[in-house]
């Protein structure tokens, strides 16, 4: 299943693609997609409902980010070896874990604001995991037990305000639009394999970053283990797992950071697509 929240923003209405690409309303089978609703058996709900019985869509709404009310957005740091080289840095033994503040999420196709104080901009193409049930100290083999699912993410970074004031990584995570999530929540049971999937980032039409989740360091099912031996996962939770190369912190001799005007395209097999144009701080 391929699911959508739709309409402006914080009025999201939950829906579902159907076989010709269109949206379907899910208004009447669940009242959000969300942590709630996964934790309530939503999906298994979602399977029974009769898709041509749903109200079609009209038009092409905003698509918002595809899980609403994420409490913990979680992010991986440095998992992919030729990203870690890239930064000038070594592979991390264990996984780099912080956070994303959740005020930042926001739809796959919004502006990215530009913050105050900002001026070293930059782009992230991830699989993110969603949490489908509570979960703590999991088993290795148990870890995938846990995954309802997948998105693209784009963990937008402000690499001064990360690097440049003090060590905490967060200070360059969390500001507001900086995590772009959808088009779709796909469901599990349609990725048969996450560490195959091809990843992309074009900026201005340039193709920044190239890449496949078979090079992360840590493979999701790690990440899902490591991170419920330290916190608790709740249902509706967020992972985004980490970059490959070519984020213009990398690029040499010198970075190309992001502008007011650039256009952002990412991708992942599988997730969809999401675009976004970098806009002025507005109050």
């Amino acid at each position: 299943m391929k699911l959508v929240r739709y309409g402006a923003p914080g009025r999201e209405k939950p829906g579902i693609i159907d076989a010709d690409g269109k949206i379907r309303d899910l208004s009447r089978v669940v009242k959000d997609i969300d942590g709630a609703m996964l934790a309530a058996g939503g999906l298994a709900k979602i399977r029974k409902a009769n898709l041509k019985r749903l109200k079609t869509v009209a038009g092409k709404p905003r698509l918002g980010p595809c899980i609403g009310q994420v409490r913990n957005f979680i992010a991986i740091g440095l998992n992919y070896a030729d990203h870690a080289a890239e930064s000038g840095v070594p592979v991390p033994s264990e996984p780099v874990v912080f956070n994303k503040a959740p005020s930042c999420i926001c739809g796959p196709n919004d502006n990215t604001m530009i913050p105050k104080g900002s001026t070293k901009l930059d782009y992230e193409c991830e699989l993110a995991v969603v949490i489908g049930k509570r979960a703590r100290y999991l088993s290795k083999d148990k870890a995938m037990d846990a995954v309802a699912g997948y998105c693209l993410a784009n963990d937008v970074s402000e690499r001064a305000f990360q690097m440049e004031h003090g060590q905490t990584i967060c200070k360059g995570k969390g500001a507001e639009t900086f995590g772009p999530l959808g088009p779709w929540f796909v469901s599990k049971d349609e990725i048969k394999n996450p560490q195959n999937l091809t990843m992309w980032t074009n900026v201005n039409g340039e193709k920044r970053q190239h890449g496949s989740t078979k090079t992360m360091v840590f493979d999701v099912a790690h990440l899902v283990w490591y991170c419920s031996q330290i916190f608790v996962l709740e249902p509706g939770d967020v992972i985004a797992t980490g970059t490959p190369p070519g984020v213009a912190f990398g690029m040499k001799p010198v970075p190309v950071y992001l502008k007011a005007g650039d256009v952002v395209e990412l991708g992942i097999e599988g997730l969809g697509t999401q675009k976004q144009k970098v806009v002025p701080f507005k109050a």
